[in-house]
């Protein structure tokens, strides 16, 4: 028997327990190195486990739903130059084969292929049933988000994940109400049904502290869409109901405010496609110039560069920009890293390559992470303005609408000058008015005359 050699799961960042959603390959086939063995599915990205090498896949060892961390065994595969000394390869595979497709493994995996349901889990999973008069829709409030200024710092926010983030709103419960039962005091699914149940128990929804502290909103309303012409229902991705819950947290937990700055980019313009003939291997777009802009920015106002870490403020003195990329699954925001020591060209080879990667959902988590600012340009779909959700634990996002020539007066006349809007929006707790002016007006500056980049 030749010797099998073990295929794991590559660094994937911090993330731990990544759940599988699709088998790509079956024992007896013939895989490529860097080919995708199981697809990976984290809070943030979808990953392939690739091949290390050539070979002949003999065993798999996982199966949709399970959930895996770095270093965890996906299959166990036979070199190629020994699978080619052995010309009984794939008879010896057929039994293994027939192990891993019988029907009672399609029936188990079949369940964890499944969209996440948006309902109340089934009776089985726990206590909490859809049709529970407290939780009906039509019946009492649910329990109130207390907004206090010492419940949004970020070290006193309740940990949980966000799969679990989503199962309590769906259930109208607040998190800060309920107490982790996991390392670490984090929250589970099992947390929150168990005060479901004691809520339920007490005769009624539970309701943070009197004062009218809580925002204490009407239920959702339900209508009943098809009363009024043709529907059709479509399921949400993964990463739209993740990237929506995220967003939504940031949205209302973040005093948002948004400062807007016009850049005169005539002069970038011309140098930018100027470059772009001298370098007709390289797409160089405007955004490389922006993240350059950027980077400048957050080195002459270090605050646009820090976290919130509970009642710290964490300056960082490194310089990772995300960009959010629009993909027909969702928007994804992967992190180009030490943009500071990196020049145009460099740059806009790597946004290049990470947008492609994203497109082709082969982003890793460790792509997603360690953002200090983020740049979501629409320049090329259109707009005049808009207000940008900040991407916690940032501070700062930067929007960047479509250019436009408009007349600008130059102290004689007015002439014809290619403008670029920009929308800053910031964190009210870390940064205020006058310094997101200062920083939009620099950033306008350093984007009318590149040569203040040397300065």
């Amino acid at each position: 028997m030749a010797e099998l050699k073990e295929a794991r799961v590559p660094d994937i960042g911090d993330d731990k327990d990544v759940p599988v959603i699709e088998v790509l390959v079956k024992p007896g086939d013939t895989v490529s190195k860097d080919q995708g063995l199981v697809t990976l599915e984290s809070d943030k990205a979808t990953m392939e486990v690739p091949a290390p090498f050539d070979g002949v896949v003999r065993e798999v060892k996982v199966k949709v739903g399970d959930e895996l961390s770095e270093g965890s065994v996906v299959a166990l595969i036979e070199p190629a130059a020994e699978a080619a000394d052995k010309p009984s390869a794939k008879a010896e595979a057929k039994p293994a084969q027939k192990t891993e497709e019988k029907p009672e493994s399609r029936a188990e995996a079949a369940p964890e292929a499944k969209p996440e349901p948006k309902s109340e889990p089934e009776p089985k999973s726990g206590p909490v049933q859809p049709s529970t008069p407290a939780m009906n829709a039509g019946n009492p409030h649910s329990p109130p988000v207390t907004f206090d200024a010492e419940a949004l710092m970020p070290g006193k926010v309740p940990h949980a994940s966000p799969a679990v983030r989503l199962f309590a709103r769906e259930l109208g419960v607040d998190l800060g109400q309920v107490s982790g039962s996991a390392r670490g005091g984090r929250i589970s699914k099992e947390d929150v049904q168990a005060y479901v149940k004691s809520v339920m128990a007490g005769g009624g929804a539970a309701r943070t502290g009197g004062g009218g502290g809580g925002l204490d909103l009407i239920p959702w309303p339900k209508v009943d869409f098809a009363k009024f012409g043709e529907v059709e229902r479509k399921p949400l991705s993964r990463i739209q109901k993740l990237s929506g819950a995220n967003l939504a947290r940031n949205w209302a937990m973040i005093p948002h405010v948004t400062q807007f700055e016009d850049a005169d980019i005539t002069e970038m313009e011309a140098f930018r496609k100027r470059l772009g003939e001298e370098n007709k291997d390289t797409k160089v777009t405007p955004l490389v110039f922006l993240i350059k802009a950027a980077v400048a920015g957050l080195k002459k106002f270090p605050a646009f560069n820090a976290s919130l870490d509970g009642d710290e403020l964490v300056l960082k003195q490194y310089f990772n920009i995300g960009i959010a990329v629009d993909t027909p699954d969702g928007l994804v925001v992967p992190v180009i890293r030490d943009a500071d020591r990196k020049g145009l060209l460099d740059l806009a080879r790597e946004l290049g390559e990470i947008s492609a990667k994203a497109r082709d959902k082969k982003l890793s988590s460790a792509d997603m992470q360690g953002g200090c600012f983020s740049i979501s340009s629409l320049g090329g779909i259109g707009g005049t303005a808009f207000t940008p959700i900040i991407n916690a634990p940032e501070v700062a996002i930067l929007g960047v609408s479509r250019s436009a020539m408009k007349p600008v007066w130059n102290g004689k006349e007015f002439a014809p000058r290619l403008m670029l809007p920009l929308s800053l929006s910031y964190d009210h707790r870390v940064i205020d008015g006058a310094a997101a002016a200062r920083f939009t007006s620099y950033l306008s500056q350093v984007l009318g005359d590149l040569r203040r980049l040397l300065l």
